[in-house]
């Protein structure tokens, strides 16, 4: 009976996964899928809202929700076109950042952030990048942006970051990431 006792513990302990390590993908806008919050402060006008983002090469979507998970705003990005629906409304446009801006009032970088939440430079335009002593990006420079790193899912140099703070000319933008999930 012992044995059989052992034998079964060692098959469920088999069966058992190792925590996940959130580490970036290995290439450059590889699908990823967060829930978070977003707090954006433009000259005396501050909003805030969760946000669930889910990214692939191919398209995004990018849920903004209330305070009790209801959807305020919905933006989604595919070969055909950019689309905001919010208030029983659609909206169009030629990139994601034009609509923010047209029907929320939010000047947030899109195109770049999908890259800059890996704490990973955009490919469009010039960027310089410092580190920490852990190897981590600690701040990043691009599109006139400094997006601050400060708080990582890890402690390895490949770490997803869980805090960064966006500021540019009068706007500051926080992301807290409270869940990654790397595709």
């Amino acid at each position: 009976m012992p044995r059989l006792f052992l034998l079964l513990m060692l098959l469920l302990t088999g069966c058992a996964t190792a925590p996940v390590a959130l580490q970036r993908p290995p290439q450059a806008d590889a699908p990823f899928a967060f829930n978070g919050r977003v707090a954006v402060k433009q000259g005396e006008q501050r909003n805030s809202a969760g946000v669930r983002w889910v990214h692939s090469a191919a398209a995004d979507e990018i849920l903004l929700l209330a305070p009790l998970g209801q959807t305020v705003a919905r933006i989604h990005r595919d070969a055909q076109e950019v689309t905001l629906d919010a208030s029983g409304k659609r909206y169009t446009a030629q990139d994601m950042e034009t609509l923010m801006q047209d029907v929320l009032g939010w000047h947030l970088p899109l195109s770049g952030l999908r890259h800059w939440v890996t704490a990973l430079p955009s490919p469009e335009g010039e960027s310089r990048v410092e580190h920490d002593s852990n190897g981590q990006v600690s701040q990043l420079f691009q599109q006139g942006w400094e997006i601050s790193y400060s708080r990582y899912a890890a402690g390895g140099p490949d770490a997803l970051p869980l805090r960064l703070k966006l500021q540019r000319e009068g706007m500051e933008v926080l992301l807290l990431i409270d869940e990654w999930e790397v595709q």
